[in-house]
C-alpha cells in the first residue's frame, strides 16, 4: 500500500499553476470597489446624513435613529446591487479568530413573500449566541446572551470569497452585563486615550491648530507556504499549526539564497490572487516578497489608522488562507512552524499623527518642531522603560514563545534601539544642565535641540535584534507574533504613552506655574525622563549572551515564558495603568488573564496530545517494521558465516531500540504529568504544562528526529522538511 506521504508529493509536484485575471488593467479601477468607504457613503446618501455620520466618526458624536436608518438603507441597497445575499456583524472574540452570523437581508411578508429589509437597529445592534465565547468566568455557559454594536470608524466591506458574498459589519462585541469579550472595545479606548492625552499636550505647548492625533499603523506579515497535500498529510501541522518533529534538511536557510529572491510562479500567482482581494476591501498591499526562511513569505501594507488597520490584517490572513486553498497550497501563519529555520513575526509599525498633517514622530528641520518631536519620542521609550513588563505581557502566547529569542526574532527582553545618532541628541540634551537660555532660536540652539539632522530617516540604521526600535520615523514593535492579533499589543503600547503624555503635562505644568518658561519646563522634564529611562536603551546585539547579563544588571525582565509573563497584567502597575484609565474593568482585566493562560494550556495540551499520539501510533510502528527487517538481513548474515559484517546491523538495530524506548518512556511520563497538571486550574495550570509538560517535547522530538535519519526512507511515514519546504 502506498504511503500517505508519496501520495501527497506526488499530488505536489503535479500542480499547475492557477490563472489569475484582474478586474482591470489599472488597480485605481477596483481598488476599495468591496468597501462601504467615503465614495460608497456620499454616493448613497444624502450630504446632510454624510456630515453627520461624519461628525459621529471624527468627534465621537452620537448618531440619531433617523440617521442609523439613512446609512443602513443605503448600505443594504449597495450591497445587494452588489450582489449580497447575506449581512453579518464581524467581530474579533477573544479566541484568536474573527467570528461572524450570517443573516439574510430578507424578511416574511405574509402570504409566502418575503422583502428586502435592513433596518437600522439590525445595523447598530446584534444579539448573537455568545455560549461558547471565552468570556473569563465573565459568564456561565448556559448564559448564551451577548451583543455586538456597529463600530462606524471602520467601514463596512463585503467578502466575495466563496459561493455568496455577504455585507460585513465591523463591531465590538460585549456581554449581557455590558464587559467587553472582544479585542476590538479595549483598543478603541485606548486610541481615544492616546488622542486625548496627546491632543493635550500639543495644544498647549506647540500648535493650538491640532484637535486630534490618530495613532498609525504599518503591519508586516510574514507567513509560509507549503503545498496543501503535504499539509494534509502532516497531521501535527493541522492540530497544532506547528511541525512538532521533524529532522532538519542538510540545506536549510543557511545559504539565504530566498531572502529577497525571485518568488516562484505558483506563489507569485497566489500573491497576485491574494493581493487583489485585498485591494478590493481597500486594503493598501504594497509589498511582497520572498523572506529569510524557504517557504516564507511576506506582505505589508501602507500606515493607516490602528485600528482600521489591525482590522484589515485580520482580513489578510483570513484572505491569506482562503486564497491559498484557490491555489492548492496551505498558509500557515504560526510563529515557529519549522524547527532550524526563521519564523515569523508581525512587525508593528507605531506612530503618531495630528489631523494637520503632521508625524510627530518625525525629526524636522526646524528647532522649534524638533522640540516637539523630541517630547513625544522621549516619552516612548519613558512608556517602554516604565511598563516594559506590561509590554512583553502583550505579546505572550505559546506559539510566540518559541520565536522569542530565537535567532530570527527579540529576545523575551523588551529594550529599545534609537541609533546612534538619536543617542548622541539624547546625550547632548541630558548633559546641557541647568543653563539660562535666551528667547528665540538661539534658546533652542543652546539647548541643542536644532542639532537634529533632518535626514535622520536615512541615518538611523535598523537592529533586527531590538524588540522596540525607532527606525527613522516610527516605532517598530517587532516581537509580535506572527498570528497575534494586533489589538492586544496595540492597545497597551498606546495606553502606556497616553499615561506617560497625562504625567509629562502634570509635571511641566508644574514647573511652569513656578514662573519657569514653557520651553525650558519641557527640556527640564525630558532631560529627567532621558536619565531615568536610559537602562532600556540597548544599542546592541540583543541575541548575545552579553546583553543578557548586562540586562539582569540594569535590572529588566526576561519573562521567557507565556504563564509567567501574563502575570505582569495583575500588578500593581498595569492595574493603575489599565483600570485606572478606564481601557478595561478590573473585572475584564482579570477575565482576560483568565482566558489567556487557559489559550496557553489548550495550546501545549493539544500539542502533548498529538505528539504523544504520533510517537506511539505512526513513529514506532514505522521504526519496529524497518527493525524487524534489519533483524532479518542480520540474521541472514550470520547464517552464511559472515558474523563481522551483522555486526553493523545489529548496532542499528541497538540504536533503534534504544529511540524507540526513550520515545515510549518520555511519552508515558508526559501524559502522567498531563494528568497531575489537569488536576489544577488558571496560572497554576498553565505553568504545569509550561514547566512539567512541554519539557518533554524537546526529548520526544530529538529521538524522533534520529529515528528519521535511520529509518529507511521508503518506510517513514511522515513527509519530511526537504519535502515540506522546497517542493514548490
Amino acid at each position: 500500500m502506498t504511503k500517505l506521504r508519496f501520495i501527497a508529493l506526488q499530488q505536489a509536484q503535479s500542480r499547475t499553476p492557477v490563472t489569475v485575471i484582474p478586474p482591470s488593467k489599472k488597480v485605481s479601477d477596483y481598488y476599495g470597489m468591496n468597501v462601504f468607504g467615503e465614495e460608497a457613503m456620499k454616493a448613497n446618501i444624502s450630504s446632510e446624513t454624510y456630515k453627520k455620520l461624519r461628525d459621529s466618526i471624527d468627534k465621537g458624536e452620537e448618531m440619531d435613529d433617523n440617521v442609523v436608518d439613512a446609512v443602513a438603507s443605503a448600505m443594504k441597497v449597495w450591497a445587494i446591487d452588489k450582489g449580497a445575499t447575506h449581512f453579518t456583524h464581524w467581530f474579533q472574540p477573544l479566541s484568536g479568530v474573527t467570528a461572524e452570523k450570517h443573516d439574510a437581508f430578507f424578511d416574511v411578508a405574509g402570504a409566502g413573500k418575503v422583502i428586502e429589509k435592513f433596518k437600522g437597529s439590525a445595523l447598530v445592534r446584534q444579539e448573537p449566541d455568545a455560549s461558547s465565547f471565552p468570556s473569563g468566568g465573565i459568564r456561565n455557559t448556559f448564559e448564551a446572551r451577548g451583543y455586538t454594536a456597529w463600530d462606524p470608524t471602520s467601514p463596512a466591506f463585503i467578502m466575495d470569497l466563496g459561493a455568496t458574498k455577504t455585507l460585513c459589519i465591523p463591531t465590538v462585541f460585549v456581554s449581557y452585563t455590558s464587559e467587553a469579550l472582544d479585542h476590538k472595545a479595549p483598543l478603541l479606548k485606548a486610541l481615544a486615550f492616546i488622542d486625548k492625552a496627546a491632543t493635550a499636550v500639543i495644544r498647549e505647548y506647540f500648535d493650538k491648530d491640532v484637535n486630534k492625533v490618530v495613532a498609525t499603523l504599518g503591519i508586516e506579515q510574514e507567513y509560509f507556504l507549503v503545498d496543501r497535500a503535504l499539509y494534509h498529510a502532516r497531521p501535527d501541522l493541522m492540530l497544532a499549526g506547528r511541525t512538532l518533529f521533524g529532522h532538519s534538511p542538510a540545506k536549510g536557510q543557511q545559504l539565504e539564497d530566498h531572502y529577497f529572491g525571485s518568488i516562484p510562479v505558483r506563489v507569485r500567482d497566489f500573491m497576485a490572487d491574494f493581493e487583489i482581494e485585498a485591494l478590493k476591501l481597500g486594503i493598501p498591499l504594497r509589498t511582497r516578497h520572498n523572506e529569510v526562511a524557504p517557504g516564507q513569505f511576506e506582505c505589508a501594507p501602507t500606515f493607516e489608522e490602528v485600528n482600521l488597520a489591525n482590522d484589515h490584517n485580520q482580513l489578510i490572513m483570513d484572505i491569506i488562507d482562503k486564497v491559498a486553498e484557490r491555489h492548492n497550497l496551505k498558509a500557515i501563519l504560526h510563529e515557529k512552524p519549522f524547527a532550524g529555520i526563521n519564523g515569523s513575526g508581525k512587525h508593528n509599525n507605531w506612530a503618531l499623527a495630528t489631523n494637520t498633517g503632521v508625524n510627530l514622530l518625525g525629526p524636522s528641520s526646524k528647532a522649534k518642531e524638533n522640540l516637539q518631536f523630541l517630547t513625544f519620542f522621549v516619552n516612548t521609550v519613558k512608556a517602554v522603560y516604565e511598563n516594559d513588563d506590561l509590554l512583553r505581557a502583550s505579546i505572550a502566547s505559546a506559539p510566540n514563545d518559541f520565536r522569542l529569542g530565537a535567532n530570527e526574532a527579540p529576545p523575551a527582553i523588551m529594550s529599545v534601539f534609537i541609533g546612534k545618532q538619536m543617542t548622541e541628541v539624547l546625550d547632548e540634551l541630558e548633559s546641557n544642565g541647568n543653563i539660562k537660555v535666551d528667547k528665540g532660536d538661539n534658546m533652542y540652539m543652546k539647548l541643542g535641540i536644532d542639532k537634529i539632522p533632518p535626514i535622520l530617516l536615512d541615518n538611523t540604521d535598523r537592529n533586527r535584534t531590538s524588540p522596540f526600535a525607532f527606525t527613522g520615523n516610527k516605532f517598530e514593535f517587532r516581537a509580535v507574533g506572527s498570528s497575534a492579533n494586533c489589538a492586544t499589543a496595540m492597545t497597551i503600547l498606546n495606553t502606556i504613552v497616553a499615561d506617560q503624555l497625562v504625567k509629562f503635562k502634570e509635571e511641566v505644568d508644574a514647573k511652569i506655574a513656578k514662573d519657569m518658561k514653557k520651553e525650558l519646563a519641557i527640556v527640564e522634564v525630558l532631560r529627567e525622563y532621558i536619565k531615568s529611562s536610559k537602562k532600556i536603551r540597548f544599542e546592541g546585539n540583543g541575541y548575545s549572551e552579553e546583553w543578557v547579563k548586562e540586562a539582569e544588571k540594569r535590572k529588566l525582565g526576561n519573562i521567557k515564558t507565556t504563564p509567567h509573563a501574563l502575570q505582569s497584567y495583575l500588578s500593581k502597575s498595569a492595574h493603575k495603568v489599565l483600570v485606572g484609565n478606564k481601557i478595561v474593568s478590573e473585572r475584564e482585566l482579570h477575565a482576560r488573564v483568565e482566558i489567556m493562560h487557559d489559550q496557553y494550556t489548550l495550546k501545549t495540551q493539544i500539542e502533548s496530545r498529538a505528539l504523544g499520539n504520533f510517537a506511539m501510533n505512526q513513529i514506532i510502528p514505522a521504526a519496529v517494521n524497518y527493525q524487524n527487517k534489519l533483524i532479518s538481513n542480520a540474521e541472514g548474515l550470520q547464517d552464511i558465516g559472515l558474523k563481522e559484517e551483522a555486526k553493523f546491523f545489529i548496532d542499528l538495530i541497538k540504536s533503534i531500540s534504544q529511540h524507540i524506548l526513550a520515545i515510549k518512556t518520555n511519552v508515558d511520563a508526559m501524559v502522567e504529568a498531563r494528568k497531575e497538571a489537569n488536576e489544577l486550574e488558571g496560572h497554576k495550570k498553565s505553568v504545569a504544562y509550561c514547566e512539567k509538560v512541554k519539557p518533554f517535547f524537546d526529548v520526544i522530538r530529538y529521538n524522533i528526529d534520529k529515528l528519521e535519519l535511520i529509518v529507511d526512507n521508503e518506510e517513514w511515514p511522515i513527509v519530511k522538511y526537504r519535502e515540506l519546504l522546497f517542493v514548490k
